[in-house]
């Protein structure tokens, strides 16, 4: 097996721990040496591990001291995914940062008058759902590809495409967890669609660039409790 897989298989395997074990935000894992004989592997592999939980939000490294629960993932989690499928959908969003904020730059400033009346469209559908009892996936994910595609690149739209089935799973997770709080933080949620979209109406790159990397920051904390 790739040192890839085994990756996910210890990071699987330490967000079961955190979960089995009652561990609490704060709380210390046990250390590289300890975590690699329990899953049978080399430090190296529970090293990638941890670095790919800290990058997601899960686990925080202190120097010196070792690696600390930082947030749980939320039990709603479970409805959408199973866990071994937790690490590369979560890992999905070190790539959207890097696609969807790009995207977005590229869009406020090639986006034609038709596309904008595309993406306003989207914008007003992704409303009417998240403020009824609908699902409201499938609006927040035509949302995100009508700015894809107002890039003017369908290499853009290829790259999305491959991550699709991630960013189906989070955005119905999503909706659903943040439905389960107060409804400020539907409203947050729309609040961040709508600066995405407005910075793309004024032809301001840096800002739809800012205003999509700051939503999706948002988003994979959401998924947190």
């Amino acid at each position: 097996m790739s040192e890839g897989r085994l990756a996910d298989r210890a990071y699987t395997g330490i967000v079961e721990m955190i979960n089995d074990d009652g561990l609490a935000v704060g709380d210390r894992l046990p250390s590289e040496a300890s975590l690699a004989e329990t899953f049978g592997m080399s430090r190296t592999v529970v090293r990638e591990a941890l670095v790919r939980l800290a990058a997601d939000g899960i686990t925080e490294a202190r120097r010196g001291a070792g690696s600390f629960v930082k947030s749980r993932p939320s039990d709603r989690l479970g409805a959408y995914m199973p866990l071994s499928e937790l690490p590369s959908t979560l890992g999905s969003y070190e790539v959207r940062f890097v696609l969807e904020a790009e995207a977005a730059r590229l869009a406020a400033v090639r986006r034609s008058g038709q596309e904008m009346d595309q993406i306003e469209a989207a914008l007003r559908r992704l409303r009417e759902a998240l403020l009824s009892s609908a699902p409201a996936h499938a609006e927040d994910m035509a949302l995100h590809r009508q700015i894809v595609m107002a890039t003017a690149n369908p290499a853009f739209l290829v790259a999305f495409e491959a991550l699709e089935a991630d960013v189906d799973r989070i955005m119905r997770a999503g909706v659903d967890i943040s439905r389960s709080r107060p409804p400020e933080v539907i409203a947050e949620m729309m609040r961040e669609h709508e600066l995405i979209v407005e910075a793309i109406r004024a032809q301001d790159g840096d800002g739809a660039a800012l205003a999509m990397r700051w939503h999706l920051s948002r988003g994979r904390k959401r998924l947190m409790p």
